[in-house]
């Protein structure tokens, strides 16, 4: 969920984006995120990295909770806040119209009185609006206002427009308490995506409408929390007494911005900050779960919805083999990385949809391939005429610039090498990520280690940005669209008519069906192959009570009791 300019690595959450249109998705890729709260893209040891600077302690704040951070707030407009980090400042600062129940993934709603009413075409939404409603600087909320703040959030041209506008045809306001939003296509995921934080109400009293025309400093919302200061290392939140909704339980949030992961593991350590939420690395996490017990810390651990997958070049010509896929596929070992890498902090995956989606996830590779198939692997290199004597060389490529994906490639190589006895040799490389970026759709790379963080929870995030193609064949394969930028080049006649059928179809029980099948054709066509599944940790203090983790990764500020 990223960022701004084509290759720009976004430091702090481990967040690399690239230009990519597409109706539906944003334009900016999300390539090379370890996503979430906490980045393991590097294996520095606990003692190494920046020198502990001098911390101001507020921990010790009876009334406010201090929560550390490494990530860069680069703005608090939610027109152009695309970063996690600010996103998630967003989700308590500000509501949207919709959200989702504590501890689950279902839909209810906000500043929305319900789930919208939606036409039988699937293009006109119609959702009535919540009353008794202000804003932070005291002007009343009502559906003009909400009208007015989807508008800004497509016109003024931000990172994060094109949610909006590969979607939205029109938004109108019927009197105070009503709106309307007119669709360009049909898209059944579309009331999940208006629960992405960057989508809620700001008072027309304090921003405006025109390209370019932002206040990364600045917020004005209607949340549980008002913006109380705002600096480079230091945000400060207070309570809004003014809330419609659930009062927070306690006064407010002081959020410290630390130079490195060494600082923050220190200052949580010494009690500088009551929570740490972001930006630790494998070590520091390791060392915080062995201390935990004694030092009675709480360790909060959530599967992420960040996931890592290897894509596959379909017109190398090795790999345009289906069979040569398979054997790839079938001597894979996901276990192996989850403990010599990662070292048990991700957990394997078998699909581009995570887990987190249990009502949609398929394990279709663990069902189909399953883990270190050394005996099926083999007899599908001899089937594509490899063996010892005659081996398959590939090229594995990854990111120079994060250390798990080295770690990882050199473990695959070193599995598949040895296991199938000679029969495959992988030849690594690795390019800055940047420089990928500008290369994966021309082809340039066989099998490329990638990684890929939603803007909303829904399977249409996962499935879409990577088997479809707007333009191509069966035989010349994805000549424009998704599966090129991702440097797959996957066709399917197939997948494009039930992506397009999944997002015209409002039935639960019918779009996972949908969804049930096109995994089946990623396990049998394999154009890419699902690697791990991260986890999201948060630490606090003993006498910091409810703090929550929930299942979209978001912490809510606002149940957060320090004793």
């Amino acid at each position: 969920m990223l960022l701004r300019k084509a290759g720009l690595l976004v430091r702090g959450y481990g967040l690399i984006s690239r230009i990519a249109p597409a109706w539906g998705s944003h334009r900016w890729r999300k390539l090379g995120q370890f996503a979430g709260l906490f980045s393991l893209c590097c294996f520095l040891a606990v003692s190494c990295g920046d020198r502990p600077t001098t911390q101001t302690p507020t921990g010790g704040n009876p009334d406010r909770v201090a929560i550390g951070i490494t990530a860069k707030i680069r703005t608090l407009d939610p027109a152009d806040a695309y970063e996690i980090a600010a996103n998630n400042l967003l989700y308590n600062l500000g509501d949207r119209l919709y959200t989702y129940k504590p501890g689950t993934l279902e839909l209810q709603p906000q500043l929305a009185t319900a789930l919208p009413t939606i036409s039988p075409d699937g293009l006109t939404y119609t959702i009535p609006i919540r009353s008794g409603v202000t804003f932070h600087d005291g002007t009343p909320f009502n559906a003009e206002a909400m009208v007015f703040s989807l508008k800004r959030f497509l016109e003024n041209g931000g990172s994060p427009s094109s949610l909006l506008s590969n979607t939205v045809a029109s938004v109108t306001a019927n009197g105070e308490s009503e709106i309307t939003i007119k669709l360009k296509q049909p898209f059944a995921a579309f009331t999940s995506l208006l629960t992405f934080p960057g989508l809620c109400a700001v008072s027309p009293k304090a921003y405006e409408i025109g390209k370019g025309k932002f206040q990364p400093a600045s917020f004005v919302g209607t949340g549980p929390y008002k913006l109380a200061s705002y600096g480079t290392d230091s945000i400060k939140l207070e309570a809004f007494e003014g809330y419609w909704g659930e009062k927070p339980a306690n006064k407010g949030i002081d959020m410290q911005r630390l130079s490195s992961p060494a600082n923050l593991y220190n200052a949580f350590r010494t009690g500088a900050v009551d929570v740490a939420y972001g930006g630790l690395d494998l070590d520091q996490i390791a060392g915080l779960e062995r201390e935990a017990t004694s030092q009675k810390w709480q360790v909060i651990a959530n599967p992420s919805t960040a996931i890592n997958l290897l894509s596959l070049n379909l017109k190398d010509e090795e790999l345009k083999n289906p069979v040569v896929r398979q054997a790839i596929a079938y001597a894979l070992d996901r276990p192996l990385l989850q403990q010599r890498v990662f070292r048990g902090h991700v957990e394997p995956l078998y699909s581009l949809i995570p887990t987190t989606l249990d009502k949609y996830y398929q394990p279709v590779f663990q069902t189909t391939y399953g883990d270190g198939n050394i005996d099926k692997a083999k007899e599908a290199l001899a089937k594509a005429g490899y063996s010892t004597a005659k081996p398959l060389k590939l090229e594995l490529w990854y990111r120079s610039n994060v250390t798990t994906d080295g770690a990882a490639a050199t473990t695959i190589k070193a599995s598949l090498e040895q296991r199938l006895e000679g029969a495959i040799q992988v030849e690594l490389n690795s390019v800055e990520s940047a420089t990928a970026y500008d290369n994966l759709d021309k082809g340039v790379y066989p099998m490329f280690i990638l990684d890929w963080s939603p803007d909303f929870l829904d399977p249409d995030n996962y499935i879409q940005p990577f088997l479809s193609c707007a333009k191509g064949s069966a035989e010349k394969g994805c000549e424009a669209g998704e599966s090129q930028l991702w440097g797959s080049f996957y066709y399917s006649d197939r997948a494009n008519q039930l992506i397009e059928q999944q997002r015209r179809e409002q039935n639960p029980e019918k779009r996972q069906q949908i969804f049930a099948e096109l995994q089946t054709i990623l396990a049998k066509d394999i154009p890419f192959i699902p690697l791990w599944q991260g986890k999201e940790y948060l630490f606090a203090r003993e006498n910091v009570q409810n703090v929550i983790l929930e299942p979209t990764q978001r912490v809510p500020f606002w149940t957060i009791v320090k004793q």
